[in-house]
């Protein structure tokens, strides 16, 4: 089988189905495979959202998916010199016979008639798997490396690809969380599929604040120093969507957001190792982020910002939001039950307590609307939906709606809106 005579790209994510059509191309398959195989084929293009002569977008797909020695050292410089250069341009010659195999031989070998329309693939759906000018870019490497000249041609084409784009799960998405393994103490980093695509002028008001995190995100892009932030504050006031919005302004300048929950704390270290190596800019983004007085994982996220051995890597920051400026819970009541000698070193324990939120650099502070500043973004928010309604009925309806459904807040006034829309399309 010509796809087992390839040295780097091996391993692929959708190995069976590769070598269930070269089996049809070159070898004595079925009919029964033959539409099984066409089946998978154009279920893993309308995940993709891939249009076109699916089984070019098909190798296309397995090249920029495949991270292996070369499409990693191509990610960080562009081209890969020495003998791992050589091995690459013996695999590219395999894919360069692979690209000139037609469907359409499947179905005169085998007596059928479903490879042929797949040649020229139409769908709507823009997909699930990736952002769409990834996508968009997929299809234009396809059409590059179909018509490559040589192997040396594809490999060049190829290589650009990895530069720009990146290889593999970072290079294909943009947002990630950790799944932890249910029989041992690990974790696999995956892809969120589906994110919000919030931009940041969606966000009303807290210009200064948007600006502070923008100027931070963007210094972290250049390589310059830049701070961990804490957003915190009042809810409902768009410490989420204003971390969402920096992902969605970012992601082509090579920043990628991997979502922490705090008992996952205890993978910190290994996250950050797996993460040094890789040409992209990493925000761990830890939401909601508070502690109660008797959970312990704040001294895993302590000792990572600053103050443990191993210095933190320079392409990663940490980005979280709380409601609380002070993270972790204290109460009235511990301070009354201390006795005299319950704690010599009182001080100490509470700035033990205190001093996660010091080693964020750089705080930001979300308050909630003044009464004028929420008729701003209700005003705002109508605008944008273009409702005709009048704006002192709209203030009036939108006042009363605060008051029964949270208070003052951006979250209020978006829900709001959503409620005018919906309830206008029924009438």
């Amino acid at each position: 089988m010509i796809s087992e005579e390839l040295i780097l790209y091996r391993n692929f994510k959708a190995q069976r189905l590769l070598d269930d059509l070269i089996t049809l191309f070159d070898e004595e398959g079925s009919m029964a495979l033959a539409y099984d195989a066409a089946g998978r084929l154009v279920t893993l293009s309308m995940e993709m959202g891939f249009n076109g002569n699916l089984w070019h977008m098909f190798l296309t797909y397995l090249l920029a998916n495949n991270e292996n020695a070369y499409s990693r050292a191509c990610e960080i410089r562009g081209h890969a010199e020495g003998t791992i250069n050589e091995i690459a341009l013996h695999d590219m010659g395999i894919f360069y016979q692979m690209f000139y195999y037609d469907l359409e031989n499947i179905d005169n070998k085998y007596k059928i008639e479903c490879f042929a329309p797949l040649k020229s693939f139409r769908m709507e759906d823009e997909g699930k798997m990736f952002n769409r000018r990834i996508r968009d870019r997929i299809t234009e490497l396809s059409a590059s490396l179909s018509v490559s000249g040589s192997p040396a041609d594809m490999k060049m084409h190829i290589e650009a690809f990895y530069k720009d784009y990146g290889v593999g799960l970072f290079g294909l998405h943009k947002a990630f969380r950790i799944h932890e393994s249910l029989t041992e103490n690990s974790f696999t980093i995956e892809p969120i599929k589906r994110v919000a695509h919030i931009s940041l002028e969606d966000l009303v008001g807290y210009e200064l604040q948007k600006k502070k995190l923008t100027d931070n995100t963007e210094a972290f892009l250049k390589g310059l120093p830049a701070n961990n932030c804490l957003l915190y504050g009042d809810s409902g006031t768009g410490k989420s969507s204003s971390i969402k919005g920096i992902m969605n302004r970012y992601y082509e300048n090579g920043l990628r957001i991997i979502e922490l929950y705090k008992h996952q704390f205890r993978f910190l270290n290994d996250i950050m190792a797996g993460l040094k190596e890789r040409n992209y800019r990493f925000i761990i983004y830890m939401d909601d982020l508070s502690f109660e007085d008797r959970e312990t994982e704040y001294k895993y996220l302590k000792a990572i910002i600053e103050g443990g051995l191993e210095k933190k890597p320079e392409n990663v920051l940490i980005y979280a939001t709380s409601n609380r400026r002070h993270l972790i819970h204290e109460g009235f009541k511990d301070k009354l039950d201390r006795g005299e000698n319950d704690d010599i070193h009182e001080s100490d324990t509470v700035e033990e307590k205190l001093s996660l939120y010091h080693r964020f650099g750089m705080t930001i502070y979300y308050g909630k609307p003044t009464p004028k500043e929420y008729r701003h973004i209700v005003t705002e928010l109508a605008g944008r939906h273009s409702l005709d309604i009048p704006e002192e009925k709209l203030l009036l309806q939108a006042n009363q709606w605060e008051i029964e459904h949270g208070g003052l807040s951006g979250r209020t006034a978006s829900q709001f809106i959503d409620h005018i829309i919906s309830r206008d399309s029924t009438e």
